[in-house]
């Protein structure tokens, strides 16, 4: 236990793997469409399965908005853990593999590629140097080739640009790919798809947008809460008989007050040879022989702002799983720091873009981790 700047005590919120994660969701669902799988949510039997994935939808930050979603709101039920960290990739890869993150190997946004010295950013799917294989990165198979091998039809009704990209192909394998992008689109590409035995995925991502650019609970960001809460609804609405809709999220998010510049601080990048991770979850890849030097340095500089750990205290508290792979340790960095509280870590120089937002995710903080899990049936 740590003691934050606010003087309470700051406790990592550890994701529910096995009993409510984001992990626990594709099995259920399997189950639920008789494909096998354990059934640990308990879900209801059902011929046809929507799955609408609103990227930031915190349930934390959805209930704090009742009047800007009257419709989720009314439909407040479970809530779910991300995972670690509390981001996109991490998330579709264990909603796309029913796997821990320490599983299937997504264990970050920007990450080493083990004994190449280089940084692979698998939200972009772009790195220095020699093309990253999807198949090779993440090689587990999919609920979706395992839906259609079971006689259901797995679509993901998405804009046209995520079709073919490499995280696309890491963790959507074995889709039918509907590209919709408007929201008329893809309540109708829903509505089409739900037509037989079928496992239909819907995104949308303007939530996380507006938060990263405004901040949660901004205008732009309840404007975009609005858009999904309709969308829901109509979705809901166009329900087939025998059909269910669950309305869940990849994380949630926290608006940053302080942010620790890292190209402002010569210190915090001595002994640092990579710089991965993102603003609430940062690997350090340390030079050889450097990480007890990095980690007690980080540490003090953030003291009462970040857990500041090694990669095995880490993989020990069960942050990423139950277990690591041994492949996949080396993707760790050897000291990890975690912002709690508001605090966010950015590189002003490296990253620009990301350097100047105000809405954040990543981190063991229940507003980062509690995503909620809706459930509208048409029997």
């Amino acid at each position: 236990m740590t003691e934050s700047r606010s003087g309470r005590s700051a406790v990592p919120y550890v994701p529910e793997y096995g009993g409510a994660s984001l992990s626990d969701l594709p099995g259920s669902v399997l189950a639920a469409l008789g494909a096998g799988a354990e059934n640990t949510l308990r879900l209801d039997p059902a011929e046809r399965v929507c799955l609408f994935l609103v990227d930031g939808l915190g349930a934390d930050l959805l209930r704090v908005h009742p009047d800007a979603a009257p419709f989720l709101s009314g439909q407040l039920g479970r809530t779910l853990t991300a995972g670690f960290p509390s981001s996109t990739p991490t998330s579709l890869a264990t909603l796309g593999t029913g796997s821990p993150p320490g599983e299937h190997g997504m264990v970050g946004i920007l990450m080493a590629v083990p004994g190449e010295g280089r940084l692979f950013n698998c939200l972009r799917w772009t790195a220095p140097g020699h093309a990253v294989d999807p198949d090779w990165w993440q090689p587990a198979e999919t609920v979706y080739q395992r839906l259609a091998a079971a006689g259901v039809d797995p679509v993901y009704v998405a804009p046209g640009a995520f079709r073919g990209t490499g995280l696309t192909r890491a963790v959507y394998r074995g889709v039918r790919h509907v590209a919709a992008e408007s929201v008329d689109d893809r309540v109708e590409g829903v509505r089409e798809a739900l037509c037989g035995r079928s496992f239909v995925t819907v995104y949308y991502g303007g939530v996380d947008a507006a938060g990263h650019e405004t901040g949660w609970g901004s205008t732009q960001w309840l404007e975009e809460l609005a858009v999904v809460d309709r969308m829901a609804q109509r979705i809901a609405e166009s329900l087939p008989r025998g059909s269910v809709m669950y309305v869940t999220a990849d994380h949630g998010m926290i608006n940053a007050v302080e942010k620790v510049d890292v190209d402002l601080r010569p210190e915090l990048r001595e002994g640092v040879a990579l710089l991965g991770g993102e603003a609430r979850v940062r690997h350090l890849y340390t030079a050889e022989g450097a990480a007890p030097a990095v980690l007690e340095t980080w540490a003090e500089a953030l003291r009462g702002r970040a857990w500041v750990v090694s990669r095995e205290e880490a993989v020990d508290s069960g942050w990423f799983g139950p277990a690591v792979r041994r492949e996949w340790l080396g993707r760790i960095g050897d000291v990890v720091a975690v912002p709690y509280d508001d605090s966010a870590i950015v590189a002003s120089q490296a990253e620009p873009v990301e350097a100047a937002m105000i809405g954040y995710h990543g981190s063991l903080t229940a507003a980062e981790q509690n995503v909620p899990l809706l459930e509208v049936s048409a029997r």
